[in-house]
């Protein structure tokens, strides 16, 4: 899931205003094979669709900021959402970003999760350049989520819980699909009902190694820390609509802000029926590791 700091590794060849015909042919080939990817990301996205539609489904997309809440015991809880980015002047010449996330986790008890997650990215990159897209997959995330005190009605103790990630570089870095590092994150989460129907949520954690970056999105450095930070505010409207607003981001252990990441996303999910939730969201943000503008659709379920 993450990306290298330096694209030595990466050829990039300029094109010229007299291309060659069998230039223009591989160009068309690269389309041609673009195009299939995302009509394969399209069928598989419709045929999980389809599936979930028999089965109960509670999600928390479409925000990063992770709620305190895990998954029942002997249940699985799967996620899939498509984020499209476009990322910051500093990345050309990739200029847009596709990133379709997969997430299983499973119940070990009532209290503690098993979750393992990961990309399939296309960076899609200038007319200027060859190739003109890359797609693959990511790194892959490991991790364990503890709920070790409950939010009580009438309380004023937040939910508490803490989650450890590992992640393995699964991603061709060479390709700047993948970070070619181990990472290790840990991070705490606090969640507390401000009103009857509104709930804020809070993370703040550290990288001790590796970097935050998916694709050309996130901090890449492969030394120190990264400081990492989210809050949320949703509120229900209604028994199907669910609204909210959150900022995340991350500054390195030097607190290079020029380096660091901080996005904001506006969005919510919608109860199409009790078995099927449909998220949604548009993000937009600031410095060299964050998107521009982004917008994000997915859609999760409990079986």
């Amino acid at each position: 899931m993450k990306l290298p700091h330096c694209r030595s590794d990466v050829r990039y060849a300029l094109a010229c205003p007299d291309v060659p015909s069998r230039s223009q042919r591989s160009l068309e080939l690269v389309t041609s094979r673009q195009a299939k990817a995302y009509r394969t990301q399209f069928v598989f996205c419709a045929i999980l669709l389809l599936f979930a539609l028999k089965t109960e489904c509670f999600a928390q997309l479409p925000f990063y900021t992770d709620d305190a809440d895990t998954t029942p015991k002997g249940k699985f809880h799967l996620e899939i959402y498509n984020e499209h980015d476009l990322l910051q002047r500093s990345a050309y010449p990739t200029k847009r970003q596709n990133t379709l996330v997969f997430t299983l986790d499973y119940g070990i008890t009532d209290k503690l999760e098993f979750g393992v997650n990961g990309p399939l990215l296309s960076l899609i990159n200038s007319q200027t350049v060859s190739p003109r897209d890359v797609s693959g997959i990511g790194d892959t995330q490991f991790g364990l989520k503890y709920n070790f005190l409950a939010e009580r009605e009438g309380s004023k103790r937040p939910a508490l819980a803490l989650v450890f990630y590992v992640e393995a570089p699964t991603g061709n870095s060479q390709k700047q699909l993948g970070s070619g590092l181990v990472d290790y994150w840990l991070y705490g989460i606090m969640q507390k009902s401000l009103a009857k129907k509104t709930k804020g949520r809070l993370n703040g954690g550290v990288l001790f190694s590796g970097n935050s970056s998916t694709g050309l999105i996130g901090i890449r450095t492969s030394r120190g820390q990264v400081y990492t930070g989210n809050g949320s505010v949703v509120r229900d409207f209604g028994d199907r609509l669910k609204l909210g607003f959150e900022v995340f981001g991350a500054v390195t252990g030097s607190f290079a802000l020029d380096r660091g990441q901080l996005t904001t996303q506006a969005g919510g999910d919608y109860q199409l029926t009790n078995k099927l939730t449909i998220s949604f969201g548009i993000l937009g943000g600031r410095f060299s590791a964050s998107p521009r503008v982004g917008a994000h659709l997915g859609f999760a379920y409990d079986f």
